[in-house]
């Protein structure tokens, strides 16, 4: 913990950049990070006290520099609020989030290795982020690694977990992959899962199936000999 005339010190996130300034090299580094924001949007749409960033840069006194931040995909803060003082986030300053750091990072591996498994491991692990999370479809065989993994810090050290969907007890969320199609394109995607293991519908497939049940409906009351576009009024 560092003492109030030391954080004093430190800079502010007006002062900080957003991040690091480092382009992805492939699209779903920025999307699917994106898929589970939105997805969150509408599971936590009644909670205030909760903020996902996607590649934003996370500055921290657990480094060399606390003006080097570092950047994951996407990060899950639980406890802190949703609009930071009514306004957007620039940056994600722990020491300005009440100490609070991310309860989960997710790391999306590319054509050019980022130190997933090593020197981002390590950061997260010295941050105190509980769960870590490595999504690796194209490259897993080169890094000798599985294309989904999940960590959680044990006494300092991550450890590789077992299961998929993976429940979060701490998070109240489960996470894992599934075939899915986002406007007409479909792909492996990643998604949140409740703790019974079933996938959080994303809002356009809620849609289409609340489509699916009123055409149904309508089948069925034709086949009672009732037009569905013509019912009485209740009144």
């Amino acid at each position: 913990m560092f003492s109030p005339d030391l954080k004093q010190a430190l800079p502010t996130t007006d002062e900080l950049p957003c991040s690091d300034d480092t382009p992805v090299d492939n699209e779903d580094q920025n999307f699917l990070p994106n898929v589970l924001l939105f997805l969150l949007n509408s599971i936590w749409a009644n909670r205030m006290d909760w903020y996902f960033g996607v590649d934003m840069g996370v500055y921290h006194t657990t480094g060399v520099n606390p003006r080097v931040p570092v950047v994951p995909d996407g990060f899950l803060s639980l406890g802190v609020e949703r609009k930071k003082g009514g306004k957007s986030r620039k940056s994600y300053a722990v020491w300005e989030e009440n100490e609070v750091v991310p309860i989960l990072t997710l790391e999306m591996v590319s054509h050019t290795p980022g130190g997933e498994y090593d020197e981002k491991m390590d950061i997260y692990a010295k941050l105190g982020v509980l769960y870590y999370v490595i999504y690796n479809p194209e490259f897993w065989r080169r890094d000798q690694h599985q294309p989904f993994e999940v960590y959680k810090l044990v006494d300092g050290h991550y450890q590789l977990q077992i299961g998929e969907p993976y429940w979060m007890p701490e998070v109240g969320l489960g996470i894992g992959r599934y075939q899915g199609t986002v406007a007409g394109i479909q792909q492996e995607l990643l998604s949140w899962y409740d703790q019974q293991g079933d996938r959080y519908l994303r809002a356009e497939e809620q849609a289409e199936q609340e489509r699916i049940r009123a055409e149904q409906l309508a089948e069925y009351l034709r086949s009672l000999g009732v037009d569905p576009d013509n019912l009485p009024s209740a009144n």
